[in-house]
C-alpha cells in the first residue's frame, strides 16, 4: 500500500490542474477512499480487502477479514441481495466483480477446513440478554461476545435461525451450512436457550442479572388484508405455509395454487410449490418494476415455470373462483381500471410483507413502537428505556435482508458496548467513495464474470437441491483478480513510471511509495497515470485563500 494521508471528509478544493510551471501551485498525496463495493455493503464489510488476500489465494486471511464485520459468509454468498456489486465500478466496463460468489467460496472453505472465529477479548464482566437468534441477533452476540461481553440468547423456536432456518428454502440455503456457521459462533461460548419464550422483558432481565438487552425477533408476522369470502377456500399467510411446510404438516391444497404477494417470500413460495408438483400463480397488483422482489428471484421463478401476473388485485374470493381485478401503473403506484376477471384455484397462500410481534414490549410502556411495530430507537440504537437496544427487522424504515440485520446486529454492539463501558461510540466519518470518473483507467480491463454453475430450471423444480453452486478456486481467484481496487493503492508502479522528476520512491513490496516533494513539481501526471485514484492533487497552502 502506498503512504498515505487518510481522508476524514470531503476535500472541497480539489481541482485536477494540469502542469503549474515553476511555482507548484498543487501537489500530490496519497490517499485512501472508500471502494463502491464497502460503501454499498449494509454489514459494512472492508470487501476490497478480503479480495485482494483472496486474489493472492490466502483464503484464511480473506476469512478473518470477512469475519471482522460477518460472522456468516457461507450463508451471505448464497442469499445476500448484493448491494455491493449493483455499485461495483466495473458495471460501467462488462459486469460486476461476483463478489457473493468470492465470499460463499471463502466461506465454504471455513466451514471445510474448520476456520475459528477470533477469540473474545479480556472479559468485561458485563451481561447481555439477546432476544432472538435470527441473523441481527447472532451478530450482535458474536460482535458482544469479541467486546468480551457473556451473552446469552433466548430463541422462542426449537432451533436457531430465524428465518434464515424457515424463511429461506433449502434450495437456497441449504441446513448443514446454516448449522456449521451457527455453532462455529455459538462455540465462542455463548449459551443459547430455546423453546424458550420472552413474556415479561424486564423481569426476565432482573431475575437473570443482564446489564444490558437486544431486542431482535425480526418480522416473524404476515401483514394481513381482509378479503371477502376468504373462509370459502384453503387460505394460508406466508410464514404458516412455510412453518406447516418445513415440519411435514402441510393439509391437502389442491393442484392450482394462487401466491398473492410481490416479495422474495412470494417467491420461494411460489418455488416451493412447484417443487410439491403443483401449479404455482403469483398475483401481483404492481407492475415488474415496482415489484420488491429482486429481478433474478422473479427470473429464477418464471424460468422453473412459475406463472407471475402482474397488475392483478384480488377483490374477493367465492370458494375456487377468485375475483381479480386488473390493474394499471400511475406515478409509480398501482391504480384500478375498473376492469374484473375470474380465475380458479384451490388454495390462496397470502405473501403481502412482514410485521413485528409487539406483544413482547406491551410491560414496558418506554419502548415505543410504529403501527407496523417496528420499534423506535435513538441515534445509539437504544430503545426509550435505558439500556434495552433493538435493531434489524424490528427498525422502522430498514430494508428487510439479512445483509442489513446482520449490519444492524454490529452496529448495535458497537453502541451497547460503550453504554455498557460508561462511554460513548463516535461513528468514524466515512471517506468519499470512489467513484467510476475518479478513475483514470488506462489499461485493458474487459474480462467478463464468472458464471456460477446451476441445474437447468426444467430439472431445479423437481428437487430440492441447491440450484446455485460455487465456484472453483480457479474461479473464484480470476474474481477477486477482477476487482478495480477503486481508490486504493495496490502498487502497479503507474505513478512511479510515470513521473518525469523521479520524484516518487518505493518503499518496498506491501509498503508502497512517497513523495520527494522538493523534486515534484505538481504536474499532476502522477495523478493522471493513477488507474484506481488513490493519488489526488491538493492545493498547496499558501495558494488557498
Amino acid at each position: 500500500m502506498a503512504k498515505i494521508t487518510d481522508i476524514t471528509k470531503p476535500i472541497d478544493l480539489l481541482h485536477h490542474a494540469k502542469g503549474t510551471g515553476h511555482k507548484r501551485l498543487q501537489k500530490p498525496v496519497y490517499m485512501n477512499f472508500m471502494p463502491p463495493c464497502n460503501s454499498a455493503c449494509p454489514a459494512g464489510e472492508n470487501i476490497q480487502a478480503w479480495l485482494d488476500d483472496a486474489q493472492a489465494g490466502r483464503y484464511e486471511e480473506a476469512f478473518q477479514q470477512i469475519v471482522k464485520d460477518n460472522p456468516l459468509p457461507a450463508i451471505m454468498g448464497r442469499i445476500c441481495v448484493k448491494p455491493c456489486e449493483t455499485g461495483c465500478n466495473r458495471n460501467h466496463i462488462d459486469t460486476t466483480v461476483n463478489i457473493h460468489a468470492v465470499e460463499r467460496y471463502i466461506g465454504d472453505l471455513a466451514i471445510e477446513q474448520k476456520w475459528k472465529l477470533p477469540a473474545p477479548a479480556t472479559k468485561t464482566g458485563k451481561r447481555v440478554m439477546v432476544v432472538g437468534a435470527g441473523p441481527s441477533g447472532l451478530s450482535a452476540a458474536y460482535h458482544l461476545t469479541r467486546l468480551g461481553h457473556e451473552v446469552e440468547i433466548f430463541e422462542a423456536d426449537a432451533l436457531p435461525g430465524g428465518l434464515l432456518r424457515w424463511g429461506v428454502p433449502e434450495y437456497r440455503l441449504p441446513k448443514n451450512i446454516l448449522d456449521a456457521e451457527i455453532h462455529r459462533i455459538l462455540d465462542l461460548g455463548i449459551r443459547l436457550h430455546v423453546n424458550y419464550r420472552i413474556h415479561d422483558l424486564l423481569k426476565e432481565k432482573e431475575a437473570r442479572g443482564f446489564d444490558a438487552v437486544y431486542l431482535s425477533i425480526g418480522g416473524h408476522l404476515a401483514k394481513k388484508q381482509e378479503i371477502p369470502g376468504e373462509s370459502s377456500i384453503p387460505t394460508f399467510h406466508a410464514f404458516q405455509f412455510l412453518r406447516k411446510f418445513y415440519n411435514k404438516e402441510l393439509p391437502a391444497m389442491g393442484t392450482k395454487v394462487i401466491i398473492y404477494g410481490g416479495g422474495k417470500l412470494a417467491m420461494y413460495i411460489a418455488r416451493i410449490i412447484k417443487r410439491l408438483g403443483l401449479e404455482a400463480i403469483v398475483l401481483y397488483e404492481g407492475d415488474r418494476k415496482t415489484m420488491q422482489a429482486n429481478d433474478y428471484e422473479a427470473d429464477d421463478a418464471m424460468d422453473e415455470g412459475v406463472d407471475i401476473q402482474f397488475l392483478h388485485k384480488i377483490k374477493s374470493i367465492d370458494g375456487q373462483v377468485v375475483l381479480v381485478e386488473k390493474m394499471e401503473v400511475v406515478k409509480n403506484k398501482p391504480a384500478s381500471t375498473g376492469e374484473e376477471i375470474s380465475m380458479e384455484a384451490d388454495s390462496i397462500i397470502f405473501a403481502l410483507g412482514q410485521e413485528v410481534d409487539t406483544s413482547l414490549f406491551h410491560s414496558v410502556e418506554a419502548v415505543q413502537t410504529k403501527p407496523d411495530g417496528g420499534v423506535v430507537v435513538d441515534a445509539n440504537r437504544m430503545t426509550g428505556y435505558a439500556g434495552i437496544f433493538a435493531g434489524g427487522d424490528m427498525l422502522p424504515g430498514e430494508q428487510k435482508s439479512s445483509t442489513n440485520a446482520i449490519g444492524q446486529g454490529k452496529k448495535a454492539a458497537k453502541y451497547m458496548d460503550a453504554w455498557l463501558m460508561g462511554t460513548v461510540y463516535e461513528k468514524p466519518p466515512k471517506p468519499p467513495t470512489a467513484g467510476y470518473k475518479r478513475l483514470h483507467i488506462w489499461y485493458q480491463t474487459e474480462a467478463p464474470a464468472s458464471a456460477q454453475p446451476r441445474q437447468k430450471p426444467e430439472l431445479a423444480a423437481q428437487n430440492f437441491n441447491e440450484v446455485v453452486s460455487g465456484l472453483s478456486e480457479q474461479h473464484a481467484q480470476y474474481e477477486a483478480q477482477r476487482c478495480l481496487s477503486c481508490g486504493n493503492c495496490f502498487e502497479c508502479d503507474a505513478c512511479y513510471g510515470a513521473c518525469p522528476e523521479d520524484a516518487i520512491i518505493k518503499l518496498g513490496k506491501g509498503k508502497g511509495y512517497e513523495f520527494n516533494y522538493d523534486a515534484c513539481t505538481g504536474c499532476s501526471i502522477c495523478f493522471e497515470q493513477c488507474p484506481c485514484h488513490a493519488i489526488e492533487m491538493i492545493p498547496e497552502p499558501e495558494n488557498v485563500s
